[in-house]
């Protein structure tokens, strides 16, 4: 999948091409693909896109590939409805004058079964590349073969819940890096995704376990569980069930799902902390032994400026089993402020073992070594930051600066 694309061409099909098509085995291993064609045939009534190889504007006959043809189909079944362009000069365009140029969803339907004839394991190939992408961190490509994947595949639920997963991913690396607008946005695009999922019918039983997963992650307990709650009668994956049932434990029992939980982590998001810690209190009087509770307060309490008490309550959420590398970067981050820069290090380095390349950590190691001194030891952590987010501008400022 080339992000430098090529113009796309129609063109009447070449008498060459017209008995070409010998398909591979097909591979019937999804539910919820569309129907296998194996009696597929040409029709020259049909006019082909082609891509032409980018910077081309002509188009050679004895060149023209399968890579080509595909590649223009795929590009065309992934915009729905392509409206022609206008021919390069001197070229003229076989479908100007054809009214059928707007490609009605028949169109798009004949060149779905065409790609499919001709790459019957298309979908296998091009998952295992979405998956590779993605594990590299290179998200943009990935989501385009996901979403060339999605026009081949209309009706397929695990492609919709892999999109969203991956777009789930991308926010999570962008929140690691402390590009929290563009995170928050992306958050936005997976929960989307996950809407759209779980208003499926028949109901995707996956959509529901993972979704459940992704509004824990964003704090929001109660519907996780109702997530859940639905996964439970669609599933007959016992060890899945299991783990869904144990989730619904934990979060009834910490009163997770308790509405000033939820409305006090939106308030705090959203800049408004002292009406926040007045839900959360709240929460904290009826659910005290709750890690969770204290880890919000603590960091509205940070986001204040206020170093003693945020350390106060994150320290207790720790000491009730909240010790993730979020509550030691924040416990970090009022240590420093008040001072006490030994047990600063002690918790950065504690949540660099578990998220290694969290760039808001390594950052904040780099801001304790300032504090304390060590210029050198400062350099080299914000030059790991900008190995891993070559745009951060707090690790830029500071090496361009050190330099000067």
């Amino acid at each position: 999948m080339e992000s430098n694309q090529g113009r796309i061409v129609f063109l009447s099909v070449p008498e060459s091409l017209r008995s070409r098509i010998a398909p591979e085995p097909h591979d019937h291993d999804h539910r919820d693909e569309e129907p296998d064609d194996d009696d597929f045939t040409i029709d020259p009534s049909i006019p082909i896109p082609v891509e032409l190889r980018p910077g081309e504007t002509n188009l050679d006959l004895e060149e023209l590939s399968w890579e080509m043809i595909i590649s223009g189909m795929l590009r065309v079944i992934s915009a729905g409805e392509k409206r022609l362009e206008d021919p390069p000069p001197g070229q003229k365009n076989p479908l100007e004058n054809n009214p059928g140029s707007g490609l009605d969803p028949d169109d798009i339907d004949y060149y779905r079964r065409f790609v499919l004839s001709v790459r019957p394991r298309i979908r296998g190939e091009f998952t295992e590349a979405a998956i590779l992408h993605a594990r590299n961190g290179d998200f943009a490509p990935a989501l385009e073969i996901l979403d060339v994947l999605q026009g081949l595949f209309p009706r397929s639920p695990a492609l919709l819940l892999n999109r969203a997963l991956v777009l789930e991913n991308q926010a999570e690396a962008l929140e690691r890096a402390g590009r929290e607008t563009e995170a928050e946005a992306g958050f936005k695009a997976a929960h989307e995704g996950y809407r759209r999922l779980l208003a499926l019918e028949p109901p995707f039983p996956d959509s529901f376990f993972n979704a459940a997963f992704f509004y824990m992650k964003r704090h929001n307990f109660d519907q996780a569980r109702e997530c859940f709650i639905s996964y439970l009668p669609l599933s007959d994956d016992d060890e899945k069930r299991l783990r869904a049932e144990r989730f619904i434990r934990e979060i009834e029992k910490g009163g997770l799902d308790d509405q000033m939980f939820r409305e006090a982590y939106d308030l705090i998001r959203l800049g408004e902390e002292q009406e926040g810690m007045e839900r959360i209190r709240d929460f904290i009087e009826r659910h005290s032994g709750v890690w969770n509770g204290w880890f919000i307060l603590g960091w509205a309490l940070r986001r204040l400026g206020r170093w003693e008490d945020g350390a106060v309550s994150l320290r207790k959420a720790v000491d009730l089993g909240g010790g993730n590398s979020d509550t030691r970067n924040e416990l970090a981050i009022c240590l420093m402020e008040k001072g006490d820069y030994a047990e600063a290090r002690k918790e950065l380095e504690s949540a660099l073992r578990e998220e290694p390349e969290n760039v808001k950590i390594i950052s904040n190691l780099g801001v304790l070594s300032l504090k304390t001194g060590n210029a050198v030891e400062a350099a080299g952590f914000f030059r790991t930051v900008l190995e891993i987010e070559p745009g951060d501008p707090i690790a830029k400022q500071y090496l361009e600066s050190s330099q000067s």
